[in-house]
């Protein structure tokens, strides 16, 4: 461009087009951008952190809790003849690590429990993780069925009513939800074997398989599935006749819950735009319902889901007490009325450690359907 008074020629700042893109490329080439981790990546990362600090916080406060206990456990798991005896008693309290400062034991426990000690047995005399380990399968079958039990009735229900707001199935099943979360589950399992075992004599009353059958062989611990796996018919016939009654009884105390839980979820959905845009394009009422007011609510199922696990996790020292189920829940009661406390804290970290997995595992899935919650 040439200026009019002194007639001298002026470069523009950018030059021509071809300058132009030939600076842009020079600068992409030398700038580079920094790689972003994966919102969910980043999210997943997050929550497992937090999770090892849970599963951190919950040795500290079982050790702390097991630590004040007022019994002594060595006037429990001794007899009488070695109570007298101050040598064996100083000597068990040394192995035990008993007469050791308090800090100095949790650091001993907490370096055995890295290692994958959780210590011995006193009822027992076995390694508690080898307890722990013959026992889970037995509890993870009965929570299992209970939990797919219970959201398979309590989404039905819970959709059938949302769908039919303010009608006789919608009161009705409010009303049956609502009882089920209110009677206590020690009082259905009695009430269900009166029943069902003692005047009807449809199920079994206790224990995992008829005494006259041997277990199957042990791939998953399930008796149903391991049954399945070996062809034993009669097996798998008797494993899950003694499986329907434990696993009603706590599908009954959660299923309230769930039913609850849907229907909100679906009354909520229902009320959207996007429901509402699908109605007026001329969908069916079913696959508005089914594939988009129940699809949309998958977060809150997936929360469901979570909860009732949970419960029922922390409710099977009942029912395997009552039933005679060998699980978690029938070592824990053991334990805890002989003092056992490696058995007690092994079954507490357990219990914990498997809230922790179910939770995360929750979490990552909610992620995965709803994006807001990983860019949050």
């Amino acid at each position: 461009m040439t200026d009019t008074a002194s007639g001298t020629t002026l470069a523009g700042p950018a030059g021509t087009p071809e300058e132009q893109g030939h600076h842009e490329r020079s600068a992409a080439h030398t700038v580079r951008p920094r790689r972003r981790v994966p919102p969910l990546l980043g999210y997943a990362l997050r929550r497992v952190a937090s999770s090892v600090l849970i599963i951190f916080g919950v040795t500290l406060v079982t050790f702390l809790l097991s630590s004040v206990v007022p019994a002594d456990p060595a006037t429990a798991n001794l007899g009488q003849r070695a109570l007298d005896d101050p040598e064996i008693v100083a000597r068990y309290r040394a192995e035990q690590g008993l007469d050791q400062s308090l800090p100095m034991q949790y650091v001993t426990y907490l370096g055995n429990l890295l290692t994958g000690d959780l210590g011995t047995s006193q009822q027992t005399q076995r390694p508690v993780l080898e307890d722990l380990a013959d026992k889970l399968p037995a509890t993870l079958e009965l929570v299992v069925t209970a939990t797919l039990l219970a959201l398979f009735v309590g989404v039905v229900f819970g959709v059938l009513a949302a769908r039919r707001r303010g009608g006789r199935l919608d009161r009705t099943a409010r009303m049956l939800s609502l009882t089920g979360v209110s009677l206590p589950i020690f009082w259905i399992g009695m009430v269900a074997a009166v029943v069902f075992v003692k005047n009807l004599g449809v199920l079994p009353g206790s224990g995992r398989l008829a005494p006259a059958l041997d277990p199957p062989d042990q791939v998953t611990g399930f008796y149903t599935l391991d049954a399945l796996l070996d062809g034993d018919v009669g097996a798998f016939s008797s494993a899950a006749a003694h499986l329907v009654l434990p696993a009603a009884v706590l599908a009954l105390s959660v299923v309230g819950m769930v039913l609850r839980f849907t229907r909100s979820a679906v009354l909520d959905a229902l009320s959207s735009d996007f429901v509402k845009a699908g109605r007026a394009k001329g969908l069916r009422g079913r696959t508005v319902l089914w594939g988009y007011a129940v699809r949309s609510s998958s977060g809150q199922l997936i929360t469901a889901t979570t909860v009732s696990f949970g419960l029922l996790l922390a409710s099977t020292v009942y029912i395997e007490q009552q039933f005679s189920w060998n699980g978690i829940g029938q070592y824990a009661f053991r334990s805890s009325t002989n003092l056992d406390l490696p058995a007690v804290m092994g079954v507490s970290i357990l219990i914990a450690l498997c809230f922790v997995v179910v939770n995360l595992l929750a979490d990552l899935l909610y992620a995965a359907f709803d994006p807001r919650i990983r860019l949050s």
